[in-house]
């Protein structure tokens, strides 16, 4: 099931209905499905179309303020996916730092007590110290007491998180633990509701945003590019995840 949610969006993002149109279109010798194809791809590469579904798919969210952020239990970091960088060394690279920082962040302005990072596996690379395990060896470079840090075990997507993190949390006798939740934007809205199927209060912290603040309409925005697919392509895989978790039903709390 694991599998299956991570690799048949490859096939139904634009980029796949592309080049699957393409090879049906050429395999057929028709004119109509290619054509299609390059109209879907100029769409989808348009930085109008992907400004919008990316902001629509974060919920038009803002950057809160660290200072009006509630007291919380605990604050929650969300694993971005580390990846192994090239080299002999066999060094894990950052996948999302704006989710540490921020969870550093609100931990030093006293939001909470405690500071959980979750324990997912480095991409490609099983046998390197676990994302959690990376990031609380910064949080203690950085000042946070290692008492105050908590690593929940192996996880390998949002709901194992959900339930490692509650799982950890009820173990402390924190009978219904208010979390801050600290994740990107677009993908907050899926992320708060398995937490809160777990039984946790949670207040939302998101970052990294994929577009600035900037809403001048510059030629820029009008001619087709990378950036703007990548922006179509995170938000269009995202609103399958959060499809994904529809179906499969809210996770059973621990």
């Amino acid at each position: 099931m694991f599998l299956l949610s991570k690799v048949l969006p490859l096939f139904v993002l634009p980029l796949g209905i592309c080049l699957i149109l393409i090879v049906w279109g050429l395999a057929r010798r028709r004119r109509v499905p290619v054509i299609v194809a390059v109209v879907l791809l100029l769409v989808s590469s348009n930085p109008l179309v992907g400004h919008w579904l990316i902001r629509a798919t974060e919920g038009w969210a803002v950057r809160p303020s660290v200072a009006l952020s509630p007291v919380s239990d605990a604050i929650v970091v969300l694993s971005a996916g580390r990846d192994l960088a090239p080299g002999p060394e066999r060094v894990s690279q950052w996948g999302d730092s704006n989710r540490f920082f921020a969870g550093v962040e609100l931990f030093q302005a006293g939001k909470a007590p405690l500071l959980v990072f979750t324990g997912a596996a480095v991409f490609g690379a099983p046998d390197l110290p676990r994302e959690g395990d990376a990031l609380a060896t910064q949080a203690r470079a950085l000042g946070v007491p290692v008492e105050r840090i908590a690593i929940t075990g192996l996880v390998a997507n949002t709901a194992d998180e959900a339930r490692e993190v509650a799982g950890l949390l009820r173990a402390r006798q924190i009978a219904t633990p208010r979390v801050l939740l600290v994740t990107s934007a677009f993908h907050m809205r899926r992320a708060r509701q398995v937490f809160e199927q777990q039984g946790l209060a949670v207040a939302s912290f998101p970052v990294s945003f994929a577009v600035d603040s900037s809403n001048d309409l510059m030629l820029m925005r009008f001619i087709p590019s990378v950036d703007a697919l990548s922006q179509t392509h995170t938000a269009v895989r995202e609103l399958y995840g959060r499809a994904f978790y529809a179906m499969r039903g809210p996770a059973a709390p621990r």
